[in-house]
């Protein structure tokens, strides 16, 4: 059977069983619990700590957090999904970043009948709580999302405390390198990088640059970051240390002359999930 012909089959069996929630009781009247698919590391985390992990069918490729999290089937990469890795799976509720993609697949979903919940990315911390509620909601959670919600809350008002008594010192001027495959990347404006540098207290040192954009020599140079923020999983893909520091440029710059390296979870301090304000918390710490 032809993708085309085998796709259209399983959208119109979606829509002939009226998949929102009318497919999973054995017997009528039943209620089947909610078979749940997150595309984003953080929802799927949001999920793990409200404890409701049992309810997901699948998870895209991001989601490696908790460890969990690796040992659910996998949809793909969030930006190159397909509708029919997702249907097979029987979803009753896809949840998504505005990341999620192609735009055509979760239309097709949604013409299955699946609902699709997509969040809209603000990088505020706000993000983090809306995601929690949506969840907790969908999972049936509203008591563990209330304190959850309370926790996050708590932890952020902590590091916006210690962040007031450090303005004096200073914003120090910090350069984000990511190589979790291929060349090396640094992030400018609107990304989740300088949205964190911000709540940090920091300056990013390529604040003019929109977007992220491949490593260059002259534009580090011009830069002189006195940091340099990393991830965990960037210096395990270039070797360590002092590979990263060999990047283009790097080596020719006030945080290299001071060894000033950051490294943190990817997810962690990229994602704004349930880590978001214990990342921003060790970036601060880190910086200072």
């Amino acid at each position: 059977m032809r993708r085309r012909d085998w796709l259209r089959q399983c959208l119109h069996s979606a829509m002939a069983l009226g998949w929102l929630g009318m497919h999973g009781g054995a017997h009528a009247g039943t209620s089947a619990p909610p078979r749940l698919v997150t595309v984003h590391s953080s929802l799927t985390e949001t999920v793990y700590r409200l404890g409701a992990g049992e309810l997901l069918v699948g998870t895209d490729t991001t989601s490696t957090f908790p460890e969990a999290a690796n040992h659910t089937r996998k949809v793909g990469y969030m930006r190159t999904l397909s509708a029919e890795g997702l249907l097979a799976l029987r979803p009753t509720a896809v949840l998504a970043t505005d990341d999620a993609g192609p735009p055509v697949v979760l239309a097709q979903l949604k013409q299955a009948g699946v609902p699709v919940h997509v969040l809209r990315s603000t990088l505020r911390f706000d993000d983090v709580l809306e995601k929690v509620r949506l969840v907790a909601q969908l999972t049936q959670r509203e008591a563990q999302g209330r304190a959850l919600a309370a926790t996050l809350q708590a932890q952020w008002q902590a590091v916006q405390g210690r962040l007031a008594s450090q303005r004096a010192a200073g914003a120090p001027r910090v350069m984000f390198v990511m190589a979790h495959g291929g060349g090396a990347m640094t992030a400018g404006r609107e990304t989740s990088a300088h949205a964190m540098l911000q709540l940090a207290g920091a300056r990013n040192a390529l604040e003019q640059v929109h977007g992220f954009k491949a490593l260059n020599a002259e534009s580090v140079v011009l830069a002189q970051p006195d940091v340099v923020l990393t991830t965990t999983e960037s210096l395990a893909f270039l070797g360590g240390p002092e590979r990263l520091w060999q990047q283009a440029g790097l080596a020719q710059t006030p945080a290299a002359r001071r060894q000033r390296l950051v490294a943190l979870d990817g997810m962690a301090l990229l994602g704004f999930g349930p880590r978001m304000p214990e990342a921003l918390d060790q970036l601060q710490r880190q910086l200072s």
